[in-house]
């Protein structure tokens, strides 16, 4: 067996190492504060990204085989990772729409992610998520998750910025993942509710996939969050569920 890596970086970037590529998920690269705030939530006083990324960002690039971007909100793919990306490195994206924003930031190796994609002998399904519930979705827009699948290689479900809801029961049982990433930092607005799995998701993920261990990326680094790290800490421990869910600090990784 191949031995899979996953190292959180910062919000919902990760660094994989899958079946001997590199991949870079989301990248958000901008130094901290580069941004303001998203309007109408929490923390109005304070620029995003809220913290340093915790890897320099030439070694994350040049280590780096290939790119998904699982949609073109800022805090998943920044101004500052269009301009540090390699224009001719391989980039996966969810739909058309997007390749065509992709395209115009000088990216031409450009692949839409479907239910068949291959990439270096590694299997890349697209999966289906949902980004928050009721009115939001109209102004959230499309997202995607990815699942990796390879002869020698555990399953890998990276959810992307969906809540729970019955499509990823249906990912996962249709995958049968032996790692879940879920973005689980409750990010919300003021109305609408939240835009990404707060703790009672990870629960339901938890219970959906008995066999999985669940990684919550997308904490504590943009100013919209409402769950933190601690808090999720504390749930999973008063629910039995610590065995199998983690919570890394940026910087962390884990093999499998």
């Amino acid at each position: 067996m191949i031995t899979m890596n996953i190292q959180q970086i910062r919000n919902a970037t990760l660094a994989v190492k899958y079946a001997g590529k590199t991949f870079l998920i989301d990248p958000m690269l901008a130094e901290k504060g580069a941004y303001p705030p998203f309007p109408n939530s929490a923390r109005q006083e304070q620029n995003n990204p809220l913290v340093s990324l915790p890897v320099p960002t030439d070694e994350l690039v040049k280590n780096t085989d290939a790119v998904i971007v699982t949609h073109l909100h800022l805090d998943h793919f920044d101004d500052a990772a269009k301009d540090l990306l390699p224009k001719e490195i391989k980039l996966f994206v969810q739909n058309e729409a997007d390749a065509e924003e992709v395209r115009k930031a000088g990216f031409h190796n450009i692949e839409v992610l479907t239910k068949d994609t291959v990439f270096e002998g590694i299997q890349l399904i697209k999966t289906k998520g949902e980004h928050g519930r009721g009115e939001i979705l109209k102004l959230a827009g499309e997202v995607c998750g990815v699942v990796f699948k390879h002869s020698k290689e555990k399953t890998l479900y990276v959810a992307g910025d969906t809540v729970w809801y019955e499509g990823v029961r249906e990912e996962i049982a249709a995958h049968q993942p032996d790692v879940i990433v879920v973005n689980g930092g409750d990010n919300q607005f003021f109305e609408g509710g939240s835009l990404v799995m707060g703790k009672e998701d990870i629960a339901e993920v938890y219970q959906a996939a008995p066999k999985a261990t669940i990684i919550s990326s997308h904490m504590e680094a943009v100013n919209h969050w409402t769950l933190s790290r601690k808090e999720l800490k504390s749930f999973i421990q008063e629910k039995g569920m610590s065995s199998r869910v983690l919570v890394p600090d940026d910087g962390e990784s884990y093999t499998f």
